[in-house]
């Protein structure tokens, strides 16, 4: 047996008593006539202590030689800590070592297994192995599990079944890039890792299934950033003999079971926006609704004088920044750089203080009066002691500058609170988008969302309008799910293509399998896919992903810690009918 007990479970009640413990060496006290020694499992830390006179020398020689990290099994006995230690649960009691077996020595680790490391991230990516010894990063890796099992739990008992779809696929044009695999038995024919299980939980609700889901692993392969990674992991959901509103109710009680569940927290109030409404009132289609700062649209109260930054531009727009009349001119300047920066692109920017004695003073004073700027004042809901700051230009160029600043804003006034929850779904997006480059229009989510009722026959006049029966739900400036009532019609099906550009030949080619099965009585159906990554990690209070990934890949796609992607054999390339010029 190489353990009785585990690292996090003595207590004074267990005093006398005879134990086994294994763990890794954490940290090691010397102090002559006696030692201590820390050991560390995934539940805690037990203190052993090795005495000259209680055990024997040889045994206090043997603590000394052990390293850090050294895997160890323990005999002793559990006693009364003489200093007690109200920091961790085993704090009052301690092992009186009687025998100490190595079980496996260790190299010294290149960074301190510690809360707070010394490690940078790239050494403690090579060496995720250690990294998930401390307690942040398995805590997040134990707090992940917790939420899976609760989902998995909750949507058991609404009736869903998990459902495993197939992961070597037919490739598709889904938005991004497809990882494909070389098939070696069908020359110069490949699978493709799937982006989502999209046609086949449509394929499972023609089968009759009625309720699926599954915690699927996705694959993209496109530009990384701190809340993406080449493959992640979706919570995927699909319900037939629904409209959207059945999709909106019953995800809202996953997310509420989730933040009950987890975090202790109840919400009741699920809003809803249209995403022409968030995209005037924030700027985005994932706005963060835990704090104010909307947008006043300033044209009528802005156009009227004779400064042409303004009159030229397509819509001028502010936000009042609570307190910010405390700024200085200095930090004002800096906000400025900070929006003229190449990632946001602002050219400039406007500001007006609202005084405590209800006046103003702008930036552009030469231009605008007090009765002007008390106008301002009043779209953008300022009040005595805010701050205006206001942009202008192209209108889709400048709500996106805005949003930006509107956020980075937020987070130095410490109004994003990751403690608080505020979800919201956004509804209503347009079906399809304009490519500015090529002047052609492609699906805004994906080619299977259905249109709203009654907007079809606007695809051949004016496709731009059409609705999608869409929907997003957004958690704190982050979407955290998508989805969408589904087309379930084949001829309703194939105008859509039409309208994306595939001809029927094409069409048929990428999804026959799918417009066969339409016509054999598919059901009107509707799904929604969740982030899982996403929603841990704002579970969890953070916003960037990594950390709750056990093996995550770095900004560039790799996987430093087993050197992937890599060469393959010259070997595997000619049973795979493959040539490469290297």
């Amino acid at each position: 047996m190489y353990r009785s007990h585990n690292c996090g479970e003595l207590r004074e009640s267990h005093i006398n008593q005879k134990v086994t413990l294994s763990g890794w060496v954490h940290k090691t006290r010397d102090k002559g006539f006696v030692a201590w020694v820390d050991l560390r499992d995934r539940y805690g830390i037990t203190q052993l202590v090795f005495d000259e006179d209680r055990t024997s020398s040889k045994l206090l020689e043997q603590a000394r030689s052990l390293g850090r990290e050294f895997v160890v099994q323990v005999n002793g006995e559990v006693i009364q800590r003489a200093s007690k230690n109200p920091n961790i649960p085993t704090g009052n009691i301690e092992v009186l070592v009687e025998e100490v077996i190595v079980l496996n020595e260790s190299k010294t680790p290149p960074f301190t297994i510690e809360d707070e490391t010394d490690g940078g991230e790239d050494i403690r990516m090579k060496y995720r192995y250690l990294d998930i010894r401390r307690n942040p990063v398995k805590e997040n890796l134990i707090f992940r599990s917790k939420v899976a099992i609760e989902v998995r739990k909750y949507l058991s008992e609404e009736g869903f079944i998990e459902v495993e779809t197939p992961v070597l696929i037919k490739s598709t044009p889904e938005g991004a890039r497809d990882f494909v695999v070389p098939s070696r038995m069908n020359e110069g024919q490949f699978y493709a890792l799937p982006q989502s299980p999209q046609t086949f939980k449509q394929l499972l609700m023609v089968g009759g299934l009625d309720k699926y889901f599954q915690i699927v692993k996705c694959f993209r392969d496109e530009d990384l950033r701190a809340d993406r990674q080449p493959e992640f992991t979706q919570i995927d959901c699909e319900m037939a003999f629904v409209e959207q509103e059945d999709i909106l109710n019953a995800f809202e009680g996953l997310t509420k079971h989730l933040l009950k569940e987890i975090k202790g927290v109840d919400i009741e109030s699920f809003p809803r926006i249209t995403f022409d409404e968030a995209m005037k009132r924030f700027g985005n289609d994932k706005p963060d609704i835990r704090f104010g700062m909307e947008f006043g649209e300033l044209n009528e109260v802005a156009q009227h004088k004779d400064f042409n930054v303004f009159n030229s531009a397509e819509l001028v727009v502010g936000i009042a920044v609570p307190g910010g009349n405390s700024y200085t001119r200095k930090e004002i300047d800096k906000l400025t750089d900070w929006v003229k920066r190449p990632q946001v692109g602002a050219l400039g920017m406007v500001y007006s203080r609202c005084n405590d004695d209800g006046s103003f003073k702008s930036s552009v004073d030469k231009f605008y009066d007090q009765e002007d700027l008390a106008k301002w004042a009043d779209v953008t809901g300022a009040k005595a002691g805010d701050l205006i700051c206001v942009l202008s230009g192209d209108q889709n160029k400048v709500r996106t500058q805005l949003s930006a600043l509107r956020m980075e804003l937020a987070e130095r006034l410490g109004l994003r609170n990751p403690e608080e929850f505020a979800p919201l779904w956004v509804i209503d997006f347009p079906l399809l988008e304009l490519d500015e480059e090529t002047g052609h229009y492609h699906a805004m989510h994906h080619p299977f969302t259905s249109p709203k009722p009654g907007q079809l026959e606007l695809l051949d006049s004016d496709p731009g309008a059409v609705r999608a029966n869409a929907y997003d739900l957004v958690l704190n400036g982050n979407e955290i799910g998508g989805g969408s009532i589904r087309i379930h019609d084949k001829e309703i099906q194939s105008t859509m293509f039409k309208h994306l550009g595939f001809t029927p030949e094409e069409a048929k080619a990428q999804f026959g399998f799918l417009m066969d099965a339409f016509q054999y009585g598919a059901p009107p159906h509707g799904g929604i896919a969740f982030g899982l990554d996403r929603l841990v990690a704002i579970l969890g209070g953070q916003e960037t992903i990594r950390d709750f990934i056990a093996f995550p890949k770095n900004n560039s796609g790799r996987d430093v810690m087993i050197d992937a992607p890599a060469p393959i054999d010259k070997e595997q390339l000619k049973e795979l009918n493959l040539k490469l010029d290297i």
